[in-house]
């Protein structure tokens, strides 16, 4: 069997005939002007803990510590994993496809996607990759185009697609847009104004899943 071909961003750029945006479209401006989430007693605590989990110690969690100790609670603030007759959330999932006769295939670590229980049918959402601070492997902004272009190629309808880069404290949101991408500025989790827009940004996106990108 050969060797799964690990891409750089600019291969798939110059590949796949990409363009990279760094000031806001109209999208990427509607996604970030999401406002400040207003937390329950219950989300407030749980958000105190992590913030002050993650000012003290994510430069020295590794990928599973990341994962396990902080992002997994800010998709529950954020509203993404709840249960749902109409899109699913899925970790740690292949996605494959024949993209311009290039057979690109990536292991995504979070999508939320048109689904049944495990069956994974038309992903919307990307996050990819959670990378720790030390020691980083792979181009996570790579992973994350291969992402979004192979769920392109699915799903057929011309739809944008949403995603995030984690690595250790920053976060970073991506739309594509046909053969555009736009990358946000990078938000801080060791802030806690800014942890706190990662949260509304996530409210945001629920909004635009059900009332855009879903079927009818």
């Amino acid at each position: 069997m050969s060797k799964k071909k690990e891409w750089s961003e600019g291969e798939l750029v110059a590949r796949f005939h990409l363009s990279k945006l760094i000031e806001p479209t109209p999208l990427m401006t509607e996604w970030l002007s999401a406002p400040l989430p207003v937390l329950s007693a219950t989300e407030q605590e749980i958000f105190d803990d992590i913030y002050e989990d993650a000012r003290y110690s994510i430069n020295n969690w590794n990928e599973e510590d990341l994962k396990m100790k902080f992002i997994s609670f800010v998709l529950r603030l954020g509203r993404l994993i709840e249960r749902n007759t109409r899109y699913v959330t899925f970790f740690e999932r292949n996605l494959t496809a024949k993209v311009d006769n290039e057979t690109l295939n990536v292991r995504c670590d979070f999508v939320i996607a048109k689904g049944v229980l495990d069956y994974l049918e038309m992903p919307y959402f990307h996050f990819q990759e959670y990378k720790p601070s030390k020691k980083p492997t792979g181009d996570s902004m790579a992973q994350l185009l291969e992402a979004f272009l192979i769920a392109q190629t699915q799903n057929k309808d011309g739809k944008p697609l949403y995603g995030c880069e984690v690595i250790g404290k920053q976060w970073t949101f991506v739309i594509i847009e046909g053969q555009q991408y736009c990358v946000s500025k990078s938000f801080d989790c060791t802030d806690k104004h800014e942890l706190l827009q990662i949260i509304g940004i996530l409210h945001k996106f629920r909004e635009i899943l059900e009332t855009r990108l879903l079927d009818s």
